[in-house]
């Protein structure tokens, strides 16, 4: 009989493999990474821009731009791309991210003839129409007013200020920045970021070299180069900051702790993710089941590392009742520094291993998946190694080495602790 009040036995995965990228390399110097799958007919194709040319006066162009880049071509108005897009059944998005601006394309194989010249025409010839940029502000300005009044949004973007300070990664975005927006420099930043030596293409899906064919004769020719400066920024600072903006009638305070660190380039990153799972990176982690489970002072509380191309950091995250907000932020330090104190036990360590090898196995579900990962290592500067050795890390490290790791880079004195609502 099955004995159901005993837990299985844990099956560490044993391996786990990735879809590598074949490249090839359109007329015109693009590099273009495939990584196939032939089950279904659908393709999505990035178009990944490095973000460049950055400028403390205009912290908004690059962000603006990306926004309203499919919003009418010499050739196309805003709805005309849309209209035309929806009728291929394809989907068209835009996202920043700190280090890269991305437009993708998803659509069927079969319309791809169709459908990558009117993409052409948006990263060739947009034209960012005055009326469009005029409620692009006007609601970009209505939703920073209503973001600024919610105390979790505005304890990211002070600490974001805090470790970043004015650069791209942290700049104190304001409603005066909105109304500063120029057509003239959203032309400009478009002309030097939207360029094919600018540009990496990653294709998943199905995608076959006559596909190939039509990317190369859309984007292979007359797609005009620029001299753009790729984004670099120093962060040196490691001075402790305690940020506190008062809310008298919060009922619950935004809580955002954490200092500069290692990126994924790093040798130790891999088991600094490790150390970061025990300690809030998971549904189990001790902060879950101190301040949530145990104490009651929170619905959730979470912490997590951060890659950048420029920098890294490590941060814990939660929003507790107003009037446990000090003894919140006391059980946070407290389990911090057991990790620094107490080497973590075999079955702890163990549970910690399974889920993270099994969170991997997971992520690779399919070949978009599969093309995420291998984004994260190229544009770190990195190959297939780095996972190599990130599952050889969690396989194998060591409790003695963990905590190394925690008196390393838990450095709490240097910590930057913001708090917005009622402490």
């Amino acid at each position: 009989m099955l004995n159901r009040q005993q837990p299985p036995d844990f099956k560490q995965v044993s391996t786990i493999n990735f879809i590598q990228p074949e490249k090839k390399v359109l007329d015109n110097g693009v590099p273009v990474f495939t990584i196939y799958s032939g089950e279904q007919d659908l393709v999505r194709i990035e178009f990944i821009f490095e973000n460049v040319n950055w400028k403390l006066e205009k912290p908004l162009q690059a962000i603006a731009v990306n926004s309203l880049i499919n919003n009418g071509t010499i050739k196309l108005t805003a709805k005309e791309i849309a209209e035309q897009i929806d009728f291929y059944g394809a989907f068209f998005q835009t996202e920043y991210v700190q280090d890269q601006s991305l437009v993708t394309l998803y659509t069927l194989n079969k319309h791809l003839h169709s459908v990558l010249p009117i993409v052409k025409d948006v990263l060739s010839a947009s034209q960012f129409p005055q009326h469009e940029l005029d409620i692009y502000i006007q609601n970009q300005k209505q939703k920073l007013q209503v973001n600024l009044k919610k105390n979790d949004v505005l304890s990211r973007k002070e600490f974001a200020h805090a470790l970043f300070g004015n650069t791209a990664y942290g700049v104190n975005i304001k409603a005066e920045h909105y109304d500063a927006l120029k057509r003239e420099d959203l032309i400009e930043y478009f002309k030097a970021a939207y360029a094919p030596n600018n540009c990496t293409i990653v294709v998943s899906g199905k995608f076959n070299d006559a596909g190939f064919n039509l990317l190369n004769d859309a984007f292979g020719k007359d797609w005009e180069k620029s001299n753009a400066v790729k984004n670099s920024f120093n962060f040196s600072t490691k001075d402790k900051k305690n940020i506190y903006i008062e809310k008298p009638e919060a009922l619950q305070s935004a809580i955002r702790i954490g200092q500069l660190a290692i990126n994924r380039k790093h040798e130790d990153f891999s088991g600094l993710q490790i150390l970061n799972t025990v300690l809030g990176g998971y549904f189990g982690s001790r902060l879950m089941n101190n301040i949530r489970e145990d104490k009651g002072y929170t619905y959730g509380i979470g912490s997590g590392i951060s890659s950048l191309q420029q920098a890294g950091y490590l941060f814990i995250a939660t929003e507790v009742g107003a009037d446990v907000c000090p003894a919140a932020l006391q059980e946070i330090y407290k389990e911090i520094d057991i990790l620094k104190n107490e080497r973590i036990g075999e079955e702890e360590l163990n549970l910690v291993r399974n889920y993270m090898l099994g969170s991997m196995l997971g992520s690779l579900e399919n070949v978009f998946s599969h093309a995420d990962k291998f984004k994260n290592i190229y544009f770190s500067g990195l190959d297939y190694s780095y996972y190599t050795h990130y599952i050889e890390t969690v396989k194998s490290i060591t409790a003695e080495e963990l905590l190394t790791l925690a008196n390393k880079y838990f450095t709490t004195e240097n910590f930057t602790e913001v708090v917005i609502g009622r402490k």
